[in-house]
């Protein structure tokens, strides 16, 4: 099986003034269709600037990122963005819903800078199943205002799913929730990972992390430990 996400010997070396910061460290990691995995790490451990490299939203110094079959590390910014928009689907922590549109506006979002011809009639039929796959098409007329934390975050997921993409990003998708509606938005991330979604996840929180498949920790720029998960949280929305 080919992986989604291939990093061989990645490093990011950040210019402050007349200092060098090594962000990343030789990372290689492999990650394959269906995984869902947490990447935990502490502050400046290096665990964003993975993420913004697997989500082509950063370039590595040196080494070699193939996103589902396609060497991304030399593609210039126009082709990051299309790879972007067609291979990655990001979900937030502050949700980064437009307030003034309804749900079913703000999940539709994605496909209007999407290259494939779709009629508007299947974008809004697409969009609704997402919706639908997060449990929320009852609320598709709904602004961000007039919706939960936990909804708007199921909005997000939704969104992200607009382009069927092939890998879902995560970034602390939980930090905003409280612990209840939290253990709900880790179930529908369970959900979409039982239909074969890859999926990465930001997180500090290990019983967040515990309702994932597999934990890969990273210090000083390096994975230190990557382990799978033995006692996984229940899945709890299926």
């Amino acid at each position: 099986m080919k992986p989604v996400i291939e990093l061989a010997d990645i490093h990011k070396v950040y210019q402050t003034g007349e200092v060098e910061v090594h962000a990343v460290r030789g990372v290689t990691l492999g990650i394959l269709p269906g995984e869902f995995v947490a990447l935990m790490g502490a502050s400046g451990s290096g665990k964003s600037t993975m993420m913004n490299i697997i989500g082509c939203l950063d370039r590595p110094t040196r080494g070699e990122y193939r996103l589902d079959g396609i060497d991304v590390s030399q593609l210039n910014r126009d082709q990051l963005a299309d790879i972007r928009n067609q291979k990655i689907g990001f979900i937030f922590q502050g949700f980064n819903l437009l307030p003034r549109t309804s749900a079913l506006e703000n999940v539709e979002l994605p496909m209007l800078y999407n290259r494939r011809s779709e009629t508007r009639i299947s974008q809004r039929e697409q969009a609704m199943q997402a919706l639908e796959t997060v449990g929320l098409a009852n609320r598709a007329d709904h602004k961000p205002n007039q919706l939960s934390g936990g909804q708007q975050q199921r909005v997000a997921i939704a969104r992200s799913l607009a382009n069927r993409p092939a890998l879902m990003l995560a970034d602390e998708p939980t930090g905003n929730l409280d612990s209840q509606t939290s253990i709900e938005i880790m179930g529908v991330f369970q959900k979409l990972n039982a239909q074969g979604i890859t999926i990465v996840m930001v997180t500090h929180e290990l019983d967040i992390a515990q309702f994932c498949k597999r934990i890969v920790i990273v210090r000083d720029g390096k994975i230190v430990e990557d382990t799978l998960v033995r006692d996984r949280r229940a899945q709890v929305f299926l």
